[in-house]
């Protein structure tokens, strides 16, 4: 199952009722699949134990910047995992002008996670299928681009009607042909899912980069109609300038998120969205929300 868990949707500060930024991206893949750790802002240990969700669960984590309700959650986060046994490697992405303040963060942590700090100093590719591109924001921020390559999904008739069963089927995907018989002649083309974590920024060519045609667009709506002189001051999006970029890039789903403390309601916000984006699928994210990814396209849609 691929999924955004939503941990935390508050800017700044928390608030009663939701939490600092936390978003948990699980994404099948490896052994046991992977769980992308975006922007673990205060108090993100304690959400994943409210969302259900084991420490064990995460296999890389992804800072868009050093601002502290986006990483001051990163020290708890990297302890619980030491204490329930991770072995394995994580890796840790942010910007580079961030490497004093990540360091005394994993400073505080336990000590004893095999933890590889892989700071990017500009846009690419940063780890197989994820890159990040620079946003407009007051210190060095960069959103993040997940792409599952393209494939083929197997038909089980094709196979059955082949002959092809059990572990030949394995080999068939790894080889491409098996006794004359082609990957093509019993499976259709996969279009890959894509994902886009956009948080803090003003309007920027990054932002529209970052989330052209994605199946699923996290971002920031920190203001609305009635603020958007901070929007501009403080370089963050309104709620309307959220749905615009969803509009413009024709995300299948738009997640808002990072709201500022001020809107206890933030139905205004997702009304200004919609009204920015009409016929565009665009939810308000609450704490703990599970969102799952879109069915997938016809390839060729």
């Amino acid at each position: 199952m691929r999924e955004l868990v939503v941990l935390g949707t508050s800017s700044n500060v928390p608030t009663r009722t939701r939490n600092h930024n936390g978003y948990l991206l699980r994404w099948d893949g490896a052994p046991h699949g992977d769980g992308i750790l975006f922007d673990p802002g205060e108090g993100t240990q304690r959400q994943l134990t409210h969302a259900g969700v084991p420490a064990t669960a995460i296999t890389r984590i992804c800072l868009t910047h050093v601002h502290g309700d986006h990483c001051y959650g990163l020290p708890g986060v990297l302890s619980r995992m030491v204490l329930d046994g991770v072995q394995r490697p994580v890796e840790l992405h942010y910007p580079a002008s961030g490497e004093d303040v990540v360091r005394a963060l994993v400073g505080l942590a336990t000590p004893g996670l095999d933890l590889r700090l892989r700071p990017h100093g500009g846009p690419g590719e940063v780890a197989a299928g994820l890159e990040v591109v620079a946003l407009r924001h007051r210190i060095e921020t960069y959103g993040y681009r997940l792409v599952e390559p393209d494939g083929r999904s197997l038909v089980p008739e094709r196979l059955a009607a082949a002959g092809i069963t059990g572990p030949d089927v394995g080999r068939l995907q790894r080889e491409g042909e098996l006794r004359s018989v082609r990957l093509a002649d019993v499976s259709v083309p996969r279009r890959g899912q894509s994902v886009a974590v956009v948080m803090d920024t003003a309007e920027c060519a990054g932002a529209e980069q970052l989330s052209d045609g994605v199946d699923l667009l996290l971002v920031e709506s920190t203001f609305g109609a009635d603020t958007a002189e901070l929007a501009e001051t403080y370089l963050h999006l309104t709620a309307a300038q959220a749905g615009a970029l969803a509009a413009r890039s024709g995300a299948r789903t738009t997640v808002l998120t990072h709201f500022s403390s001020r809107y206890v309601d933030v139905a205004p916000l997702l009304e200004q969205a919609r009204a920015a984006a009409p016929g565009a699928q665009i939810t308000a994210a609450d704490d703990l929300d599970r969102v799952p990814l879109p069915p997938r396209r016809p390839h060729d849609a």
